[in-house]
C-alpha cells in the first residue's frame, strides 16, 4: 500500500460538497486549517477544551454543591425552629447548675431565674446559633451567581426560616414573648 502526501502552497480551494469549507491543509499547519484561515478549522487542541471548561459557567458540580448547601441551610433553619439535642443538653446542664447554686439558700426568685431562666436562655442561644449558621449558608448560596432555580428557591426558603428562627431565638432570650414567672408574695 502506497501512502502519498500532497503539498499545497496556494490558497485553499473551496469544495462545494462540504458547504464551502477548506479542502486540504498546507504542511505548515498542524491544526488542519489552511494558512491564514483559522475560522474554518476544526477545534482539535486539547488545551482549548480545558480553557473553555474553566471559563464556562460551572456545571453539575457547582449545582450539586450549591444545592447541597441550600438544603443544609433549610435543614439547619428547621432545626433552629424546632430545637436541637444540643440545646436540650445545654438546657439540662443549666438547670442542674441552677439547682446546685440555689439549693437550700436561694430565694424563690433566684430559683426561678437560676433553674428555669438560665436554661430557657441557653436553649435560645443554641437555637439562635443554628439559625445564624443557616442564614449565613443560605445568603452565601444566594449571593453566588448562576445556580439552578430550585437551588435558589431552597436557599430562599432556608434564609426565610433562618431569619424567623433567629427572631424567635432573640425574642426568647430577651423574654419578649413570655416573661419568666415571678414568685408569689
Amino acid at each position: 500500500m502506497d501512502i502519498k502526501t500532497t503539498e499545497k502552497t496556494g490558497p485553499a480551494e473551496r469544495d462545494e460538497k462540504d458547504g464551502g469549507a477548506a479542502g486540504t491543509a498546507t504542511t505548515g499547519d498542524l491544526d488542519g486549517a489552511p494558512d491564514g484561515d483559522l475560522t474554518d478549522a476544526p477545534d482539535t487542541d486539547p488545551a482549548d477544551d480545558l480553557e473553555d471548561e474553566a471559563a464556562a459557567p460551572a456545571g453539575k458540580e457547582t449545582g450539586v454543591g450549591a444545592g447541597a448547601a441550600a438544603v443544609v441551610s433549610a435543614a439547619l433553619a428547621a432545626v433552629a425552629l424546632t430545637g436541637t439535642w444540643t440545646g436540650k443538653v445545654v438546657s439540662e446542664r443549666e438547670t442542674l447548675v441552677g439547682q446546685i447554686k440555689t439549693s437550700g439558700s436561694g430565694t424563690p426568685a433566684q430559683q426561678i431565674s437560676e433553674i428555669y431562666g438560665d436554661a430557657w436562655h441557653s436553649t435560645a442561644l443554641v437555637n439562635g446559633a443554628f439559625a445564624l449558621v443557616a442564614l449565613i449558608v443560605a445568603v452565601a448560596v444566594l449571593v453566588l451567581p448562576r445556580h439552578p432555580s430550585w437551588v435558589r428557591a431552597v436557599a430562599t426558603a432556608g434564609a426565610v426560616l433562618a431569619g424567623l428562627g433567629l427572631l424567635l431565638s432573640i425574642g426568647t432570650y430577651f423574654d419578649l414573648f413570655l416573661s419568666l414567672p415571678t414568685a408569689g408574695s
